[in-house]
């Protein structure tokens, strides 16, 4: 970011008042407003923080009217298409695409990392049978500060590095195991052999007593859904995570942080949130009432999976992700099961409505995502796991980022009071 001779004028009482005004590499101009407070002695007013930049970062830029999402200045349609999550996590980390030996060093390194500390297990085993995946990972992600000592002092720069590769590594098998604990099968350690998204697989659907082996296909549609929810710029779980981290806590307790915003049906939940709409139409012979429902303004009725808040246009990652929904639903086949067989005459449906075309209401990656899961097996209850799993090195990568900005403070937001003023406590007696 730089300045420009760009300036704004804000008057106030007759008094006037000159903001920066800052030029980045991609997307709109920032007024600079961080000295009027003390210039002028009035905050701003953002409710949400919808028109406020809270930082200055160089790892993933949005531009919702064009439909881009670029990772350190790379499409996200080329890094799913011709690469995988590991080297977009090297990518997102580091800044810049690895070499063939950088990548392969930290393949090995996060590789090295999956297994977590066996005294973890006990901590799983403290939960309630029935307890929600993502209750379970914001637990166990905080607790990992008391099992891994040597990778919390944030001023340490090889301890931030090593706990990055903890989380990353160890994500999956924290997932995997709060899915096994929450239906009652055994724990299934990682295994070196695999690549990442077949290792998370093979620990969430293997048992001891046989044998399983995972489809390329279902693995490389796993490692799409990873790598297209890798990180998605300022969004709330990442300024929780960023928020968290001004305090100086430790990395650990920042990502559970992230997780916990995550869980909110308002952010992580789109997915879930799909399925359920899915379930509710029940079968492609009620889709036509449906969308006669959704068109419906004073009807509740809303389509899930479709629109995105930030891609007024189209979501770059639906495409991609549309490619493996058909690819695993090809595999898995739909004729059984009554929800992919609605799904997919629901796509069909929307795609050739007028209405939908005309608002832009195309399928978004949430609507792919989630029934690619359910084709895979898994319940809604991981969908958000799995988001938090995929979005782990985002935060990892913006949390490194602001530690190492020299502007960083910690975070203060301000507000508009509205409630009494000044007034004296009244004795119970008199009241």
């Amino acid at each position: 970011m730089s300045d420009t001779s760009k300036s704004a004028t804000l008057t106030i009482d007759g008094e006037s008042y000159d903001l920066p005004i800052l030029t980045p590499t991609c997307g709109p101009d920032v007024v600079d407003i961080r000295k009027l407070y003390s210039q002028a002695g009035v905050f701003t007013y953002d409710p949400g923080f919808t028109s406020t930049a809270s930082c200055d970062s160089s790892i993933t830029f949005i531009d919702g009217d064009k439909g881009e999402l670029l990772h350190r200045g790379y499409p996200i349609e080329q890094l799913a298409e011709k690469s995988h999550y590991l080297e977009v996590c090297y990518l997102l980390l580091y800044g810049e695409l690895p070499s063939a030996a950088d990548l392969e060093k930290f393949e090995a390194t996060i590789t090295r990392h999956t297994m977590i500390h066996e005294q973890m297990h006990n901590f799983f085993r403290g939960f309630r049978r029935d307890a929600h995946p993502m209750a379970t990972m914001v637990g166990v992600v905080g607790a990992m500060s008391a099992f891994y000592h040597d990778s919390t002092d944030i001023g340490d720069e090889r301890q931030r590095e090593v706990a990055s590769h903890r989380l990353i590594a160890k994500m999956p098998t924290i997932a995997a195991m709060a899915y096994k604990y929450s239906i009652g099968q055994p724990f299934v350690y990682p295994r070196n052999d695999l690549d990442y998204a077949a290792n998370f697989l093979h620990m969430c659907f293997a048992v001891p007593a046989e044998e399983y082996e995972v489809d390329p296909i279902l693995a490389r549609a796993m490692d799409r859904i990873f790598t297209l929810h890798a990180d998605h710029e300022q969004n709330a779980s990442t300024s929780t995570v960023r928020l968290a981290s001004s305090s100086g806590a430790n990395p650990f307790a920042c990502i559970a942080a992230g997780i916990a915003c995550l869980w909110g049906p308002a952010h992580g939940g789109a997915n879930q949130a799909c399925l359920e709409m899915l379930k509710e139409i029940g079968s492609p012979d009620n889709i036509p009432e449906y969308i006669a429902r959704a068109k419906d303004k004073n009807d509740p009725f809303r389509l899930m999976g479709f629109g995105h808040r930030v891609y007024k246009n189209f979501d770059p990652r639906a495409t991609v992700m549309k490619q493996s929904a058909d690819e695993v639903l090809d595999l898995m086949g739909v004729e059984n099961n009554p929800i992919l067989a609605t799904a997919k005459e629901l796509e069909k449906a929307a795609l050739a409505d007028e209405y939908f075309a005309e608002k832009k209401l195309f399928p978004n990656v949430d609507f792919y995502s989630g029934i690619i899961l359910e084709a895979m097996g898994f319940p809604t209850s991981m969908f958000t796991p799995i988001f938090a799993l995929s979005r782990t090195v985002g935060w990892i990568s913006q949390w490194k980022e602001q530690l190492a900005d020299p502007q960083m403070k910690i975070g203060r937001p301000r507000q508009l009071y509205e409630g009494s003023g000044p007034r004296d406590y009244v004795d119970i007696e008199n009241r």
